[in-house]
């Protein structure tokens, strides 16, 4: 089962991807912004942007300025056990998505604060979120696909645009496997 990240991981990677975007590192950036005076996180978003500077490379630099949130700074199995904490028969649901996720290929976990992301080396493909007490919605970034039968249209998250409502680990059935192996052929 792959190992959830957390920040400090994701960081790096935006460090990266700043670098490889705009040819400049982390302390080149934070020097420039710390030179000028931005009265908000707008102000310095908008001016970021107007750099070419977009994304999670433009977040890693707004929070490097204006300081990161409790939840970023906190391990990623500290914000998994705090999802769920109140449903803990729903833990059951999520192992069995991330194991079957980890069977199609290379999969990074991102533990969010209320949700867990699932990454090819590309891109996200699925979002896991315990939505109620009762259930775990998969959010799946599928193309060419519609809304029917167990897939419905996604609230979770705009580029995830079907979600599938899961109670218990046996609802990750091969079903589930098919559409979280497509999302990921995807998004490679």
């Amino acid at each position: 089962m792959s190992e959830a990240r957390d920040w400090n991981e994701f960081r790096d990677a935006n460090i990266r991807l700043l670098e490889k975007r705009t040819g400049e590192g982390l302390e080149i950036w934070n020097r420039r912004i710390k030179s000028r005076s931005f009265k908000g996180q707008k102000a310095l978003r908008t001016w970021l942007a107007g750099q070419g500077v977009t994304g999670y490379a433009q977040s890693l630099l707004v929070m490097e300025r204006f300081g990161y949130p409790d939840y970023i700074l906190a391990r990623g199995s500290d914000l998994l056990d705090a999802q769920y904490a109140d449903r803990p028969h729903l833990r059951a649901v999520y192992d069995a998505i991330v194991a079957a996720a980890s069977a199609i290929g290379e999969v990074t976990v991102q533990v969010r604060k209320t949700y867990v992301s699932l990454m090819t080396p590309r891109r996200t493909f699925a979002r896991i979120q315990a939505t109620t007490r009762g259930r775990v919605d998969l959010g799946l970034r599928l193309g060419g696909v519609k809304p029917g039968g167990r897939l419905q249209p996604s609230k979770i998250h705009e580029s995830m645009q079907l979600q599938i409502g899961l109670i218990s680990p046996g609802d990750v059935d091969a079903e589930v496997r098919e559409m979280l192996g497509k999302a990921y052929g995807q998004s490679l």
